[in-house]
């Protein structure tokens, strides 16, 4: 190596995280360099990868390096704010480390949402290995390959290892390098804001995952989803939960632009907050600024009811006295057709109850929403009654309308007290005239075992069904007019 090349090396590897002379042996020696960097992500990193780290790297960097390389949580979570820097650790530079480190990985696979973002990760890796002479020396030699599944892969001979890059559109079962199942999966931005519209969408992606993607490595594969959170119900939502409630193994982190004291994550970057400010000018978009860099859930200024209003409660813990108890409200919002596409019975049931104040109502858990015949409805709301029934009979709440008369009729017939209210505005405007009473904690909602109802209000208008907001809106604005007679009249009950 002449006196020039190693120069231009030197400035080109030299970081400010890794000492000269130290530096100075990693280029000279390949055995040193191959020796440390496959011990730690963090120099593999700052050798090879030095020309992205143009800051000062930020302590959420070196967690981030520590997770990575520690495998004890094979499973690992991970939200970080715009511009972090999560996508080039994750998905262009783990990927080859996992092969050429400790880690020893034959089979690497890194999943995007579309073609178009795979073939840009594939030309992201393929541009470093080729442009990076030292890294392509000691990685080399490699070759670009596409499958039978339509991927686009790089396949390292010399260490019998392969990283194939794949969309959610493609499909991977089966997929395997030579005797090898996927050992690593990544799954970058798999979701965007359209993707996760609806709750169809949502549980399709979910699926995927889960019936797809875990399924195509084996039991020791470690599997890394990157992303943000663009919904309540969201992937990286669902997978938050399912680690909180011990349904899964693994580790769920995010790194906002704040830490938990209010102090800026990354200061090299963001040396004031003056330079945080300029960031957000940037960026221009209050929604936009909350989710991609505060990771918050923002909601959008289209809903009716927005998340943050809900106010829930410990059905086993927070009920009042039953001496407080008024009346148990239901509301059903019947479906005529038993096509497993078309809009399913819903029903709603809600305790009221005397507060010294005023009345607050609780909806119960469970609330019922199937696809079920005349028969089976009628059965339904005679189960509920039997179930909700304390000190009086529940009061139920049907809309008025051709279909629906005769199970007023029918229910009537039974002795059950059931009471048609005849529609008013349409279902946004009925929906919109319980939101004061949701913000105010009027009502209020089960902690668990009411997320699709809580779900259909805060996506009314964008889930595919609104069965459930429907039921609700008709139990709750009878409550509302409850809450809003005279006092005279509320004693009779």
């Amino acid at each position: 190596m002449n006196q020039l090349n190693y120069q231009e090396l030197l400035n080109k590897y030299n970081c400010d995280h890794l000492p000269t002379d130290f530096v100075e042996k990693m280029i000279r020696d390949r055995k040193v360099r191959i020796a440390v960097s496959r011990q730690s992500f963090f120099i593999f990193f700052h050798f090879y990868f030095a020309h992205y780290v143009k800051y000062k790297t930020a302590p959420f960097h070196r967690e981030m390096f520590d997770l990575i390389e520690c495998e004890k949580d094979k499973n690992l979570f991970l939200i970080a704010f715009r511009g972090s820097g999560k996508s080039t650790i994750l998905t262009t530079a783990y990927p080859i480390w996992a092969i050429l480190g400790e880690q020893q990985k034959k089979f690497v696979l890194i999943l995007c949402q579309t073609r178009s973002q795979a073939k840009q990760h594939m030309m992201n890796m393929r541009r470093e290995l080729e442009g990076n002479q030292i890294l392509k020396n000691d990685l080399g030699p490699f070759q670009e390959e596409s499958d039978e599944w339509g991927s686009s892969s790089l396949v390292f001979s010399k260490l019998n290892a392969r990283i194939t890059v794949a969309s959610t559109e493609q499909s991977i079962r089966g997929l395997r390098h030579n005797q090898y199942r996927p050992d690593l999966i990544i799954g970058d931005d798999v979701e965007d804001i359209a993707s996760t519209k609806t709750r169809e969408s949502r549980q399709k992606t979910y699926q995927w995952l889960t019936g797809e993607v875990i399924p195509a490595g084996d039991r020791n594969t470690r599997l890394i989803i990157v992303g943000n959170l663009l919904h309540e119900d969201s992937l990286l939502m669902r997978l938050k939960q399912d680690v909180e409630e011990e349904r899964t193994d693994g580790l769920f982190k995010a790194y906002p632009l704040f830490d938990e004291k209010g102090a800026i994550a990354w200061p090299g970057k963001y040396p004031t907050q003056e330079d945080v400010e300029k960031e957000k000018k940037r960026v221009g978009n209050e929604i936009a600024w909350q989710r991609e860099y505060l990771l918050r859930i923002v909601s959008d200024s289209g809903r009716v009811v927005h998340p943050e209003w809900i106010h829930d409660y410990d059905y086993d813990e927070d009920l009042p006295d039953d001496k407080d108890f008024i009346q148990t409200y239901i509301g059903v919002d019947l479906a005529i057709s038993e096509k497993d596409t078309a809009c399913r019975t819903a029903m709603v049931a809600m305790k009221i109850y005397e507060d010294g104040e005023g009345y607050k109502a609780y909806v119960l858990p469970f609330p019922f929403n199937e696809i079920v015949g005349f028969p089976d409805q009628v059965r339904q709301i005679k189960t509920l009654v039997a179930n909700t029934e304390k000190y009086n009979d529940p009061t139920i709440f049907v809309e008025k309308v051709a279909y629906q008369e005769a199970i007023i009729q029918q229910c009537q017939s039974l002795g059950i007290e059931v009471k048609g209210v005849p529609p008013r505005g349409d279902k946004r405007e009925r929906l919109a005239l319980t939101t004061a009473a949701i913000q105010e904690g009027l009502i209020l909602f089960p902690r668990k075992d009411a997320e699709d109802l809580i779900l259909q209000l805060i996506g009314f208008g964008v889930e595919k069904y609104n069965d459930l907001a429907d039921a609700f809106s008709l139990v709750a604005n009878q409550f509302i007019a409850y809450c809003n007679q005279p006092v005279a009249e509320v004693e009779v009950w």
